[in-house]
């Protein structure tokens, strides 16, 4: 038998420990569905948003993929993957950890004025501060702020340093949102037939539309950027003035533009950028 390559070593020490892994391609992103799972043909886990793995015995559904078991992880269905990939990843939730990914100074500032002291591993541009106890993810909690733990996934870049502390409330309470303020009612829209309600609030219409969004960009492979704008603009274009979107749906598309590599901060941008040209 061959030596693993060093990505796979990585991942089989930690499955060791009980965290769940997968290969990161170019991007930082998971690999996509194989043909079998493409736009959630197989039945499996639509949009990694529902807990487990899909049956396939390849690397689908992104956080979804994360396993301890070093058979699933040195199997054949997964040696391409290994081949390919550029980082390891982990499943924080299913470790029972929680991921504040501080994306710049800035927010590593304010998490060292803020936040209770926890074990720390740099990255690229910020740091990870890691907590023992796991909640649902968020991103965009504050400025350059994302949680990372329950559905979601994290890079592996080493153990760190420092002693892990507990899941605080102050983590916690970051993912309670403000009250929202009050929005304008619905405007009606003229209809060439029928009562004159707005047929944005009809559920099918406006679930048809998401999930047309989802799969356009969850198919695209190539301008990621432009597809996730192109899709943003078309939605909110037939959507974004009647109030029939909520942060629920918001998040939807949100979640197809990372599992495809966008960061949070992008995706926050696209949207902005595309209300900005609709003068919403």
């Amino acid at each position: 038998m061959s030596t693993p390559p060093e990505l796979l070593r990585t991942a089989l020490t930690l499955a060791a420990t009980g965290v769940p892994v997968l290969p990161l391609r170019a991007g930082k992103a998971p690999f996509g569905n194989c043909r079998r799972c493409a736009l959630n043909a197989c039945g499996g886990r639509p949009n990694m948003k529902t807990e487990g793995p899909c049956l396939c015995p390849g690397v689908c559904h992104a956080w979804a993929a994360a396993t301890t078991d070093p058979a699933v992880l040195s199997s054949p269905a997964w040696a391409a993957a290994w081949r390919r990939a550029v980082c390891v990843a982990y499943h924080p939730g299913a470790a029972g950890l929680t991921v504040v990914d501080l994306d710049d100074a800035a927010a590593v500032a304010w998490a060292r004025e803020t936040l209770p002291t926890t074990r720390t591993v740099e990255t690229t541009r910020g740091e990870h501060w890691i907590y023992q106890g796991a909640m649902s993810s968020h991103n965009a909690v504050c400025p350059g702020v994302d949680i990372k733990s329950t559905m979601a996934y994290a890079r592996y870049l080493g153990p760190g340093a420092g002693t892990m502390t507990t899941l605080p409330d102050a983590v916690r309470a970051l993912a309670v949102k403000a009250p929202a303020t009050a929005r304008p009612a619905p405007r009606d829209i003229a209809l060439p037939a029928g009562n004159g309600e707005c047929p944005h609030r009809t559920p099918a219409y406006l679930e048809r539309g998401l999930a047309m969004a989802e799969q356009r960009i969850t198919a695209t492979r190539s301008a990621v950027h432009t597809t996730v704008y192109r899709t943003f603009l078309a939605v909110l274009s037939t959507h974004g003035r009647c109030g029939c979107l909520t942060d629920t749906h918001v998040a939807r598309l949100f979640t197809a533009a990372q599992a495809k590599g966008e960061t949070a901060r992008h995706c926050a941008d696209a949207w902005t950028n595309a209300r900005t040209t609709l003068g919403l």
